[in-house]
């Protein structure tokens, strides 16, 4: 056996960027759309899940849950969301436009069967999906998604 001297290999010294960098918030995620925009801090997607960011596993087990019933207590469909007061008259329930099925858009007061989701990261509050006006609220106009307003 010879022994041979090993010397450590060289690293090359860490150079500093040329142009400054400083940490930004929220920090750029892979693949996000919102950064290729060049986006601002109003352009960030939102943390609820949606019917279109929901797993698999959660749409599944909010199918499988039972049917609750509740009424609108507010939507706006400007900014996509609303509530819904449930029938046992526990805490108000969230929903967002993307969970609402049906041709109408809900308004205060509509009769509404739907099924609950918990809202990540904590999974302590819920919000409501699959849910469909089972009664519309009467001498209450109404709009379609597509814009038609019907009744009086």
């Amino acid at each position: 056996m010879t022994s041979e001297s090993t010397s450590p290999a060289v690293v090359p010294p860490l150079l500093s960027p040329k142009s400054p960098v400083w940490p930004t918030f929220p920090f750029h995620r892979e693949g996000s759309r919102v950064w290729e925009r060049g986006g601002a801090p109003r352009d960030l997607p939102s943390p609820l899940p949606t019917k279109r960011t929901r797993t698999y596993s959660a749409t599944a087990r909010a199918s499988a849950g039972p049917v609750f019933k509740g009424v609108c207590k507010q939507f706006s469909r400007s900014q996509g969301h609303g509530f819904i007061t449930p029938e046992n008259g526990s805490e108000d329930i969230f929903v967002h436009v993307s969970d609402i099925e049906g041709e109408y858009v809900p308004v205060e007061g509509d009769e509404v069967t739907y099924k609950m989701c918990p809202i990540p990261p904590k999974n302590q509050k819920f919000q409501a999906v699959e849910v469909v006006l089972t009664q519309l609220a009467p001498h209450t106009p109404h709009e379609t998604w597509s814009g038609q307003v019907v009744g009086s």
